[in-house]
């Protein structure tokens, strides 16, 4: 449901919630009675009750040929998508990098320094970044192009961070779970081990806790040449215990034989110092680089959030435009309104608008003319049609996470 606010409790501590309420907006666009003021205050006496209303305030554009609008409008309709799509990208990117922080996450989403309502609700068009005085295309290609880069460096940014972190991962995962395939080299020691021998070597077993009298009882006559009493205890959990048995190296084969026989596992296992320690040092320098690297990447996300939102309000601002003047014709005279339902209206506000504004609907009816250019049928198709110019906007990011990043 559009209007509908969703609480998302995201624990702080034992005793402390944060809620963040996030909202559908519907941006509008209405043709002008007399002037567009008159348009708006129209508007709001129709949903004094239903909704909070505010001008979505765009520059005079140049409105170029009829040709360039019809092309435009089904591309802005493409280019809503792809931005809308990087910046939910990024929004889960960050998301991962914070690594479940919900709350930093929240307070990282910000436009300008501002909410994401709040920017909205004030939004001016930045003729700085998008010059006003440009045709149309080309202001559509400025702000995809800024998009399409903010994208392809995304990409390079994450796998680079997330490879890091992954890698990290496996290496932390390993060093946790079952004795049956942690990493050993943390558990064991140096005097655990029989080294440097032609004709002796120590194996690791995993016994079941439950078959450990079993093993003690047994192990020596498992296979030939077994040295007796040479079996140490290195560690346990609740489910295992891992264990240390030295014999004859020509002997190994039959030994593990007969261990799984008696459902011992032999973990294959070499004890070698260097290596060990080669592992040490690799997880300290991934972790030192993930280190390194965790600032700036949160500040780039951050800032290239604020700057993707910005170019996808922009896109939406673009297509108000471009459909206001298809549908209402020329001179330009229509006022774009951002629209917050409020909660349980958004139904009977639909209806009020459907109703209010009826006879705006030309399909089938006298086409528009634009320079005598007849308008019949050039707006898409859309799967609710409504007679005024209509698009939703979601400021839910927080429904961008959780979603793997792949690249």
């Amino acid at each position: 449901i559009s209007s509908e606010k969703v609480s998302i409790h995201i624990k702080k501590n034992q005793h402390q919630y944060l809620t963040l309420v996030v909202m559908d907006y519907w941006l509008i666009s209405l043709p002008g009675e007399k002037t567009p003021q008159q348009a708006f205050d129209k508007l709001n006496a129709i949903t004094s009750t239903l909704s909070v209303n505010w001008k979505f305030n765009t520059p005079e554009l140049k409105v170029g040929t009829l040709d360039v609008l019809v092309g435009l409008s089904d591309e802005l309709a493409k280019h809503d998508t792809f931005c809308e799509a990087t910046t939910r990208r990024v929004v889960s990117v960050l998301s991962d990098v914070l690594e479940g922080g919900q709350t930093k996450l929240q307070e990282s989403l910000k436009v300008n320094g501002l909410d994401l309502e709040s920017y909205l609700t004030r939004f001016t068009w930045e003729t700085g970044k998008y010059p006003p005085k440009q045709p149309l295309p080309s202001l559509t290609e400025i702000i995809v192009g800024q998009v399409a880069k903010i994208e392809a460096d995304l990409k390079t940014r994450a796998k680079n961070y997330l490879d890091l972190k992954n890698n990290l991962s496996q290496l932390d995962r390993k060093e946790t779970g079952s004795l049956m395939t942690k990493n050993l080299g943390a558990l064991v020691k140096r005097e655990h081990f029989v080294l440097d021998s032609d004709y002796l070597i120590t194996l690791l077993v995993v016994v079941p806790q439950a078959s450990a009298n079993d093993w003690w009882l047994k192990y020596e006559r498992l296979a030939d040449f077994v040295v007796p009493r040479s079996s140490q205890l290195v560690t346990q959990d609740s489910d295992h215990m891992l264990v240390t048995v030295t014999l004859f190296r020509r002997c190994q084969d039959d030994f593990k034989h007969k261990c799984r026989e008696n459902k011992f596992m032999v973990r294959d296992f070499v004890y070698d110092e260097k290596s060990l320690q080669d592992s040490k040092n690799e997880r300290a320098r991934l972790a030192d680089d993930k280190q390194r690297q965790y600032a700036p990447l949160v500040r780039w996300l951050s800032v290239n959030f604020s700057e993707s939102f910005i170019a996808w309000v922009h896109i939406k601002a673009l297509r108000v435009f471009v459909e206001s003047v298809l549908r209402y014709g020329l001179p330009v005279n229509f006022q774009p309104v951002l629209m917050r339902p409020n909660r349980k209206t958004a139904k009977k506000l639909r209806d009020t608008l459907a109703s209010t504004y009826r006879y705006l609907d030309h399909m089938g009816g006298t086409p528009v003319e634009m320079g005598g250019a007849e308008m019949t049928g050039l707006m898409p198709t859309q799967q609710a049609y409504h007679p005024y110019v209509f698009y939703e906007i979601s400021i839910n990011m927080m429904d961008s996470t959780g979603k793997k990043n792949t690249f």
